[in-house]
């Protein structure tokens, strides 16, 4: 069996403008598909059968074509409404990380703290988002035995 062979890639642009036009492509052939759908329209079949031939489902074929019938071309691009914002403005975030400096948290506490501080309602999935672009990382709290000693690390140094 043979060695394979390793040809190299002659970068020709950036990584950054191929990237951008890759995205330009791919907007491109959403709109592509959709005027494939319009054309079989325009041919004479039913909202059905264009959108099976398209690969979408039925709903999404007429709202196409409701698209189509009100804004024409321009109906048809995506639109890709944005991000949503946060509910904590950046000096509310940075007001929590400061708090949660002090000491351990819990996922719920940092949940309650949220609400109660800052009067705004989350998810303990949100919560835990929220303390993961902090940095943190949470996990399950070292057991403590009560019973153990205040000087045991002490003693053990002197059993050594």
């Amino acid at each position: 069996m043979g060695r394979k062979r390793v040809y190299e890639v002659a970068k020709r642009i950036p990584v950054e403008e191929l990237d951008k036009r890759i995205k330009r492509l791919e907007k491109d052939t959403s709109v592509l598909k959709r005027l494939y759908f319009i054309r079989y329209l325009y041919r004479g079949m039913s909202v059905e059968e264009a959108a099976d031939l398209v690969g979408v489902t039925k709903a999404t074929g007429y709202t196409w074509l409701k698209r189509w019938n009100s804004s024409g071309y321009e109906g048809l691009k995506p639109n890709y409404g944005g991000i949503r914002h946060s509910k904590l403005t950046e000096e509310q975030k940075e007001e929590l990380r400061e708090m949660l400096k002090e000491k351990e948290w819990t996922t719920k506490e940092v949940q309650e703290v949220i609400e109660a501080e800052l009067g705004v309602v989350y998810s303990s999935w949100q919560v835990r988002r929220i303390l993961k672009s902090f940095g943190m990382r949470y996990a399950k709290p070292y057991q403590k035995d009560y019973r153990r000693a205040d000087n045991a690390e002490d003693t053990l140094k002197k059993l050594r």
